[in-house]
């Protein structure tokens, strides 16, 4: 069936003026309008987004709908899923983030990271981009991080040549002492696990949605040293979430680079390029 009569068969309507959208770098991402809104399906409209030509779509609607049922944090709802399709609300959005967009950010991240958990990880595995994101139930933060971001990814990105040996030895020495070199947080912390720019939706100066996310419980700074690695949100967003949780001092001086090993080795994985040559730079500045 093609994507319209899926929808049909999904939702009870065919979509209509099928529109592709920006993103999506392993499937299509469209824009549908269904010319009538869906009852009282939770954040139902006309228009809605089509996710397709992906493998784990149901893993993508379980994190929405958990951030969505145990979170104030706004996400698009889901309203069908399948291995290879995905529908969820459409948000309008005008781009528009500014100041008053980046403390708004720092106040719903920061209530986010005040849920907490008796473990890190997750119960289920779950994915960051297209890639499955292992989280098993970890008393130690330390631990979880040294073994489920540095080793895994590391060896990960080492067997497809996306690193050298060199890297791939230097990763291993600071994930074995790694705990030199971070702390325990206070508790697990929910955290969306892939915020930037390309997933927040900003509207007239405020957060209308964050998507795509990477959820697992972690340490907030996992989350924030992120935002720095983008450039997701500048100085407002860090003195209004530093009012509501503390940042602890040596995050911006040392940690931050630690915890962003992380993303660019998964960049490496999907996009080569000069992402191995910042994993190596951090790891020579680090000196582990």
């Amino acid at each position: 069936m093609d994507t319209a009569e899926r929808l049909a068969s999904a939702l009870g309507r065919p979509g209509r003026s099928l529109r592709r959208l920006r993103g999506g770098c392993v499937a299509d991402v469209l824009l549908a309008d269904l010319g009538a809104g869906l009852g009282d399906e939770p954040g139902a409209g006309t228009l809605v987004v089509v996710k397709r030509g992906g493998l784990a779509y149901e893993t993508e609607a379980m994190m929405l709908r958990w951030l969505r049922e145990r979170s104030s944090l706004p996400v698009p709802a889901v309203l069908h899923s399948e291995p290879d399709l995905l529908v969820i609300e459409h948000v309008e959005h005008d781009g528009r983030l500014g100041e008053s967009g980046e403390r708004h950010a720092a106040e719903l991240l920061a209530a986010l990271h005040a849920v907490p958990a008796d473990t890190f990880g997750f119960e289920r595995d779950t994915l960051i981009g297209p890639l499955d994101q292992p989280c098993p139930p970890t008393a130690s933060w330390v631990e979880f991080f040294a073994a489920q971001r540095l080793r895994h990814f590391g060896a990960l990105a080492h067997g497809r040549g996306a690193i050298t040996g060199p890297c791939w030895d230097a990763l291993r020495r600071l994930a074995d002492r790694l705990g030199r070199h971070i702390e325990e947080p206070e508790h697990p912390s929910l955290i969306h696990g892939d915020v930037w720019s390309g997933n927040v939706l900003a509207d007239r100066g405020r957060i209308a949605a964050f998507i795509d996310p990477a959820v697992h419980y972690a340490h907030p700074e996992a989350e924030l040293a992120f935002i720095t690695l983008f450039s997701t949100f500048g100085r407002p967003f860090f003195a209004r979430y530093h009012e509501l949780r503390p940042i602890r001092e040596g995050f911006f001086e040392r940690r931050r680079s630690i915890y962003n090993l992380y993303p660019l080795l998964v960049h490496a994985i999907l996009f080569g390029g000069g992402y191995a040559e910042q994993v190596e730079r951090m790891l020579k500045a680090l000196d582990p």
